[in-house]
């Protein structure tokens, strides 16, 4: 079955309808002999009366029909094109009038918001502050273990002074690494100690030697620590070549 489409005022086509439905709003007046119809086939509009035959319309007595103007020439219509397949721009007889397109407008590009932007910029400075607090704080923590090994090993080391004033008082001497209550010069190792050496350091002076051994840490590894004993006035004195910052107090200079 045929399916029609008809020109309303000949400026809106209106369908698809069919065969009888057409014939329908011819005989109720909604159309007229030069309405301009159209279906699948046809190659342009034609009026109503040059399809009657096909469609079976009877004809009615001729008269004014809708939009005939009595009084002067009848206006050439503005004529709708044929119905068109969506997608595509070339008519398309068979198809169905299209709904029309509605275009859906693009949201508005979403902003910043500032809470977020000050967040970012406060983040960012915080990791800055961190880093910088940290390359400041990194190497103070590490001479800090450092310095708490050196005194706590040269406080065991210094038990061994007793030992040589004792030494020396009876037996008017310099007591040396392998005497009686003396251990040889790597059994007093202990980080970052890594040998002990007693004996005698000049006239009248004797003393114990302590070697560090900090592989990796310039400022120690092989630094050298002085007790000296002057048997003459009997006192103790203490010296280093060590970097001031890892060696005790009174051992300093």
């Amino acid at each position: 079955m045929n399916q029609w489409f008809y020109a309303e005022g000949n400026r809106q086509q209106r369908g698809p309808l069919a065969s009888d439905e057409l014939i329908a709003l011819y005989a109720s007046s909604r159309i007229a002999l030069d309405t301009l119809v159209w279906r699948d086939g046809m190659a342009q509009w034609q009026p109503l009366r040059s399809v009657a035959d096909e469609l079976g319309l009877v004809i009615a007595p001729a008269g004014p029909g809708p939009g005939a103007s009595p009084d002067g020439p009848r206006l050439e219509p503005t004529l709708p094109g044929p119905p068109r397949i969506p997608g595509f721009d070339t008519p398309a007889p068979h198809a169905a009038v299209p709904a029309p397109a509605y275009t859906r407008a693009a949201p508005p590009p979403k902003k910043t918001s500032g809470c977020l932007v000050i967040g970012l910029v406060l983040g960012a400075v915080f990791l800055v502050v961190m880093a910088i607090l940290a390359a400041i704080a990194l190497p103070a923590y590490n001479d800090y273990v450092i310095h708490a090994k050196v005194t706590n090993a040269v406080a065991n080391v210094s038990s061994l002074k007793n030992q040589v004033t004792e030494f020396a008082m009876n037996t008017d001497r310099c007591p040396v690494n392998g005497d009686d209550g003396f251990q040889s010069p790597t059994s007093y190792a202990n980080d970052p100690i890594g040998a002990v050496r007693i004996g005698r350091f000049g006239e009248g002076k004797c003393g114990v030697e302590v070697e560090f051994s900090a592989p990796g840490k310039r400022a120690l590894d092989g630094k050298m620590l002085w007790f000296e004993y002057d048997m003459q006035s009997q006192e103790w004195s203490c010296s280093s070549d060590a970097d001031s910052r890892y060696v005790p107090a009174e051992c300093r200079g």
